[in-house]
């Protein structure tokens, strides 16, 4: 386990773009922060921005939970943008991930900031830029993640420990068939999550000191043990060089570990 930034206020979030560059947010100073070749740089961009999801363009998305809206970041240019901050008419809840599927759509969680509140909700940035709640009455929907295909849906629901899968029909932007992959426990319970090849799932266990790797089953594989208490978030390298890459808030650490896995984008 090496630790590559020291120092970050509350990080999340990471993501890899097409160039192999490690994007984070440090939500508590309001930073977007960019690791390559054993470098890093700050971006401000104000608000509390929290997870990250990287366009094929290599715009970066993030949400931002204290102005209640999806943004984007763009490296080339160093300008942001609200692209919404609404669903139904009403404010949205305090973001937190979001992910995009096979067909260009961001989906996001919403959960408010209580994990006892059972308000907390799902949305779907469809392709004609219309805001659709597609999950509602959870308790603190958190990390979310797709399999290969894009065709299920994995949920984090920080409030209850559970790991939800859903199937995903990206056409109609619904979702279906919910169950209870896994119960991840925990102090807190499950964060951000990632994905690798094979379909297994690397999940950042908030309270726990841990990122639980399961099966597309739901069974445990490993507990890769951290040096913190509080990880948030996860990425896998997609060319397979760069390993496991976590976020740990109790330390403010950026953390990256060895794996010959490849991860999804």
């Amino acid at each position: 386990m090496r630790t590559l930034v020291k120092d970050i206020a509350f990080p999340e979030g990471p993501a890899f773009d097409s160039n192999g560059s490690i994007w984070l947010v440090e939500k508590e100073a309001g930073n977007l922060i960019c690791y390559k070749d054993n470098q890093w740089y700050r971006y401000f961009v104000d608000g509390a921005p929290n997870g990250i999801a990287i366009d094929t363009n290599n715009l970066l998305w993030f949400c931002d939970s204290k102005q209640h809206s999806i943004r984007t970041f763009d490296p080339a240019t160093g300008t942001t943008d609200t692209v919404t901050d609404q669903v139904d008419g009403h404010t949205l809840k305090m973001p937190n991930d979001l992910a995009f599927d096979r067909n260009g759509q961001l989906l996001f969680t919403c959960p408010g900031d209580r994990l006892t509140d059972g308000g907390g909700y799902v949305c779907c940035l469809t392709g004609g830029r219309q805001v659709v709640k597609i999950r509602t009455g959870m308790y603190y929907p958190n990390g979310l993640a797709f399999n290969r295909e894009g065709t299920c849906l994995y949920i984090a629901e920080t409030g209850t420990r559970l790991i939800w899968k859903f199937d995903w029909d990206a056409g109609t932007a619904t979702l279906s068939h919910p169950g209870i992959l896994a119960n991840t426990g925990g102090a807190v319970g499950p964060d951000g999550m990632a994905l690798d090849e094979a379909g297994n799932i690397y999940i950042a266990v908030y309270g726990a000191g841990v990122i639980q790797k399961i099966s597309p089953d739901g069974c445990e594989i490993e507990a890769i043990r951290l040096p913190g208490a509080n990880p948030t978030n996860c990425a896998l390298d997609p060319r397979g060089s760069q390993g496991l890459i976590i976020t740990e808030a109790e330390k403010g650490w950026l953390l990256q570990t060895d794996m010959s896995v490849k991860g999804l984008l």
